[in-house]
């Protein structure tokens, strides 16, 4: 085992600005358009289609869509992912969907947006979005001008025909669909062990570092590698492992100070592996 790069910080509160309100659920009723909707909830039309999975303007008599409040946040030193999602109540994922996040990773001073109050909205609506799918076929979608400019133009009544439009509603049943389940893999998984353990965070770019893993990773030929070091006694060695905030991850790795319910988390970055500081997480193990 390889020296270590572990601080001890406090975790920080997230600073919001912006609305409280939580979200809203509202059904679509005949003459009903995207712009009409964003201007009489005082949201965008940006907001209700990111929230609700939409991919174009089109709307049906029927459809239930969420209305959520967009809230801006400033990401503090010792904050993460997880903790931003269990305070708000909404996913990890829908926070790296609303922001374009590759990894679980952020840092401080990190701008994020949060929609308040979609995720228990996107439940709701599952059970009945997948209708509209077949009643596009014989009825007049929600009134809506596909000429005009959501953003710029109220919108004026037409008759305009839904060309191509039946396909729009099943894909944003499957979107919501989606968004429904944790962002947590491992829920899904049979037989899967969850415990709660403390972990702090170690790099492989310190003086003397050899970068080799007690089971023969080389973390410094691939430091985009997952790994965690463990008490073989609690997680096996070699075993694959879901930690909240860090993602799927191997545990292959040992120390001397990884004893009981204690892991470490590889981060290749030694300032983002100081930042990491000390967190209470939860780590499923899948096999």
């Amino acid at each position: 085992m390889f020296k270590k790069i572990i601080t001890i910080v406090p975790v920080a509160a997230l600073l919001t600005v912006g609305a409280t309100a939580q979200a809203s659920t509202i059904t679509v009723e005949k003459g009903d358009t995207l712009w009409g909707l964003a201007r009489e909830n005082n949201t965008t039309v940006e907001t209700i289609q990111t929230v609700n999975h939409l991919t174009s303007d089109l709307i049906y008599p029927g459809d239930l869509l969420t209305i959520a409040k967009e809230k801006q946040h400033t990401v503090k030193l010792g904050d993460t992912l997880w903790d931003i999602a269990i305070e708000h109540d909404v996913t990890v994922s829908q926070i790296k969907d609303w922001n374009n996040l590759q990894t679980d990773l952020i840092h401080p001073g990190l701008n994020l947006v949060i929609y308040v109050g979609a995720k228990a909205s996107a439940v709701k609506g599952t059970s009945t979005v997948a209708a509209p799918a077949q009643k596009s076929k014989e009825s007049v979608p929600a009134t809506n001008n596909s000429d005009d400019a959501p953003k710029t133009a109220a919108p004026v009544s037409s008759t305009t025909q839904p060309t191509g439009e039946a396909t729009a509603p099943v894909s944003n049943n499957e979107a919501v669909k989606e968004s429904a389940p944790e962002s947590s893999a491992p829920a899904q998984t049979e037989g899967a062990k969850e415990i709660m353990v403390e972990a702090t965070a170690y790099t492989a770019s310190c003086e003397g570092c050899t970068g080799i893993t007690s089971t023969g990773i080389n973390l410094l030929e691939n430091p985009d590698a997952k790994v965690i070091s463990v008490d073989p006694t609690v997680i096996p060695l070699g075993s694959k492992v879901f930690v909240e905030g860090y993602g799927e991850a191997i545990a292959g790795d040992t120390g001397g100070g990884i004893k009981g319910n204690k892991i470490d988390v590889f981060i290749p970055s030694k300032q983002e592996a100081i930042n990491f500081g000390v967190k209470q997480l939860k780590v499923t193990i899948l096999d």
